[in-house]
């Protein structure tokens, strides 16, 4: 078991890809409140269930009856996710994966996860966030490769103004791009394989679909 690396299982939709096992294989786990149902899909138990539970079906509690549970009033400062992450963190997680980050039927929980993904970054960790069948990382200052298979959708929405930006091994490659805060530009590249990015400053997320290949 990888004691560094931390899955945690989140509320929006999971399908069981193979990208997903990989990634999520051999990590540790914590589920934060209805996102427990992951757990049985995938076949694991967490050691640490958090959250208000104000969305957990009854019958998950019987599923995991041996599994700590750390309750929070549904009236807090943090999401259920956030709390998640912060006692992963207290456990020693320097990679995170947060499994059921994007999609699902809250936009505003998905949004925060992206933003508080790059906020992650910066203070040093590594984060993936992953639907499964969609997979976002954070872009900040410096390099990152990512393996994408040839013809893969991705796109790179910047939450700022964005400079020095360079992707490479793509169909719409870009060298040293100046992108204005709020630009389309960066929407719907083609992946030609595995894709090189870097960045001199700003702030931005990496969306990436593996398995829409309809870019070929």
């Amino acid at each position: 078991m990888n004691q560094s690396t931390f899955t945690i299982l989140l509320g929006g939709e999971l399908r069981l890809t193979d990208r997903l096992q990989k990634e999520v294989a051999g990590t540790r786990f914590i589920a934060a409140d209805g996102g427990m149902r992951h757990a049985l899909a995938l076949g694991v138990v967490p050691e640490l269930w958090v959250g208000d539970f104000d969305s957990t079906p009854t019958d998950l509690d019987d599923s995991f009856p041996g599994v700590p549970k750390q309750p929070y009033p549904a009236a807090k400062a943090s999401t259920d996710g956030e709390i998640a992450v912060s006692e992963a963190i207290r456990l020693g997680a320097r990679r995170l994966v947060l499994a059921g980050a994007l999609a699902g039927e809250r936009s505003d929980h998905e949004l925060q996860h992206l933003l508080y993904a790059v906020s992650l970054a910066e203070a040093g960790f590594d984060v993936l966030l992953t639907s499964g069948t969609e997979e976002a990382v954070p872009l900040i200052p410096g390099a990152i490769d990512l393996d994408l298979p040839k013809g893969c959708l991705f796109s790179v929405p910047g939450f700022s103004e964005l400079a020095g930006l360079n992707i490479e091994n793509a169909r719409y490659p870009l060298m040293n791009f100046h992108l204005p805060f709020g630009s389309s530009r960066t929407i719907s590249n083609v992946a030609e394989g595995p894709v090189r990015f870097s960045l001199e400053s700003g702030r931005a997320i990496i969306l990436a679909r593996p398995y829409d290949l309809s870019g070929v």
